[in-house]
């Protein structure tokens, strides 16, 4: 098990194969459907900083936050998906989800430098790895709002990286 500091190095992600298992400490932001391409917009529109997002070095964990907990989503949806590519490029260096990423998404992580890892359905055990957590963007999407989570210990399993995948 590799413990890795967020924000991400790209020294840290190029040293990343998949089938690595990680944890992840420090802050994570979460997204689905809803929020993602907004915030894909504010990255092409240069408001991010405007906004108070910081993605360089970043993890963006594709979950809704409810009182329940967290769990991922399926990242092969569309509009999670079509982001991968411009929030890699605007420095996001893990995307957390669950499900089998297109062959163009692991180019365009490849070529972002980034990398995709998965997390097993268990939400009580990733409540529990979580100290604090804040809306940051969008707080009209309820419990899909861009989230910040502060994490200690967060599992999670390399499945695509340097052009490779698990599945």
């Amino acid at each position: 098990m590799k413990s890795i500091s967020i924000p991400i190095s790209s020294q840290v992600v190029k040293q990343l194969v998949p089938g690595d298992m990680i944890e992840l400490s420090g802050i994570i932001y979460t997204g689905r459907d809803a929020v993602l391409p907004k915030l894909v917009d504010l990255f092409k529109t240069g408001r991010l900083e405007e906004a108070g997002i910081d993605l360089q070095g970043s993890v963006i964990f594709h979950t809704a936050v409810s009182p329940a907990g967290v769990g991922p989503t399926s990242s092969n949806k569309y509009d999670i998906q079509s982001t991968i590519p411009d929030l890699s490029k605007a420095g996001v260096k893990i995307h957390l989800g669950k499900g089998r990423l297109s062959p163009e998404t692991i180019a365009a992580l490849k070529e972002h430098n980034s990398v995709f890892a998965v997390i097993p359905p268990v939400t009580a055990l990733l409540e529990s790895k979580i100290s604090e957590r804040r809306v940051v963007a969008f707080s009209e999407e309820g419990m899909e709002a861009l989230h910040e989570l502060h994490v200690h210990g967060f599992p999670c399993i390399i499945a695509a990286a340097q052009g490779e995948t698990i599945y």
